[in-house]
């Protein structure tokens, strides 16, 4: 076999190959004998159908096996051969004839890891938001909770009032006529809380139970039901119970139902977590301007295989999140041809970025220790309170721990990347506002 390796970009090289008439006639005889073994034909039983007959009946059989089988033995071996790093499938772009007696030629075209050599990477300039602890935020995060602990308890109260839960029994009439899905027998609605049609919550405050009522309504112009939408309608409504919130005091007691000893320990757990949830953010934000500033400078190629790679990764990371919140992208009116061009321009720049760290990481020879590792695989089983055995366990397969090396290498690199930038200290407010400026641009771009 004779291979030709020609570069036609960072990221592209084309294979030219030829396989030697001998190899072509083994695989020749190893297609016919295999293809004989099924073969039928009128006149022969199964498997006893003649060479000749085989070559003029099912040549283009032997062609596919052959075509297959000479580029699986020889494609494979030229990529290690050459140590062409390949991303991706390969495109045979050009193929000859499958002839006894002659070489077969053909060519392929591959995508390949580009060779790096990362520039200006001390003295990157970027932003860094300044944490500002507002103390109304755990006070806020407290009243979220008091509200998820809420019950409810039948009320004393002969009428309804707005905050109460109502269980009403209802038909609605448009020009006298019910309409469909306009009734409901023992449905619960909260008043106030804006889910019924406009108006009609309102008109239900001030309800006695047993008391019966008619309630006028307009259907809103942008109504999904088009044949509802503008109309007036009549709501005969009866009230049969009514509901009241209890929100559990904010105390002691209520402390303790979090895990904690007292409400001053519950507040002190939530503002160290707050603040290390705050941290990690900012950090993180930080290392993402960091290494946008690197690609800016370093504008480079990369194969379409690592952009594709990345989005799936994208892709399965918002559908595990999702699905935990019970959610779905097609929920949202997106599918993955939406999503993947909606963010395939930021899949480019995290494979940009991870290419450029990686040639950071060789150019400074950042590397990992042991006792680095270790360090790394008990901050993983503090993180999730998992056993340090069991996480060890998990980390000790080569692949995984090739994996959690290459991941500590790229955190030690931004941590070089961090010590040797421009850090300018400003409000959350001003990013905010420039992230909302370069969102504007982009949309009117």
């Amino acid at each position: 076999m004779n291979v030709k390796v020609e570069e036609i970009s960072s990221i592209r090289r084309r294979l030219s190959f030829e396989v030697e008439a001998g190899q072509v006639e083994q695989a020749i005889d190893g297609a016919y004998a295999e293809i004989a073994k099924t073969a039928k034909l009128k006149g022969f039983r199964k498997g006893k159908v003649p060479r000749k007959l085989l070559e003029q009946y099912f040549r283009p059989q032997m062609e596919e096996k052959v075509f297959t089988r000479l580029i699986n033995d020889t494609y494979f071996q030229a990529l290690n051969d050459n140590e062409v790093p390949v991303v991706g499938q390969p495109h045979i772009t050009e193929s000859g004839d499958i002839n006894r007696g002659e070489a077969f030629t053909y060519v392929a075209e591959v995508e390949v890891k580009p060779e790096v050599e990362a520039k200006d990477y001390t003295g990157l300039e970027a932003k860094k938001e300044i944490f500002d602890f507002d103390p109304q935020v755990i006070e806020h995060r407290l009243e979220e909770m008091r509200q998820m602990r809420v019950e409810q308890k039948v009320s004393k109260r002969k009428k309804a009032r707005e905050g109460d839960l109502v269980t009403i029994d209802f038909t609605g009439y448009v020009d006298g006529e019910a309409f469909q899905g306009g009734s409901a027998e023992g449905h619960e609605l909260e008043l106030g809380s804006g889910s019924f049609i406009p108006g009609f919550e309102e008109q239900v405050v001030g309800m006695k139970r047993e008391e019966e009522k008619e309630i006028e309504v307009t259907f809103p112009e942008e109504y999904g039901n088009k044949d509802l939408a503008g109309k007036k309608a009549v709501f005969k409504v009866v009230l049969h119970e009514i509901k009241e919130k209890v929100v559990p005091e904010l105390d002691d007691d209520f402390a303790k139902g979090f895990g904690a000893e007292s409400l001053d320990d519950l507040k002190q757990q939530m503002e160290e977590n707050f603040r290390q949830q705050e941290q990690n953010r900012i950090d993180g934000d930080l290392r993402e301007r960091l290494v946008d500033a690197l690609v800016e400078k370093n504008p480079i190629e990369v194969p379409e295989a690592m952009v594709d790679k990345q989005l799936e990764y994208m892709l399965q990371n918002v559908r595990n999140r999702m699905q935990q919140q019970g959610m779905s992208l097609e929920m949202l009116g997106m599918n993955e041809e939406v999503f993947a061009s909606m963010y395939r321009q930021t899949a480019v720049k995290q494979v940009q970025g991870s290419l450029l760290l990686e040639a950071i990481a060789r150019q400074e020879r950042i590397e990992v220790a042991d006792d680095e590792i270790d360090g790394k695989l008990e901050e993983i089983a503090k993180m999730a309170n998992a056993p340090l055995d069991a996480v060890k366990n998990y980390y000790s397969g080569d692949e995984a721990r090739a994996g959690l090396k290459d991941q500590i290498v790229e955190e030690k690199t931004l941590a070089f990347l961090i010590d040797n930038a421009k850090i300018v200290e400003v409000s959350k407010e001003e990013l905010e506002a420039e992230k909302a400026k370069a969102e504007n641009e982009q949309a009117e771009a």
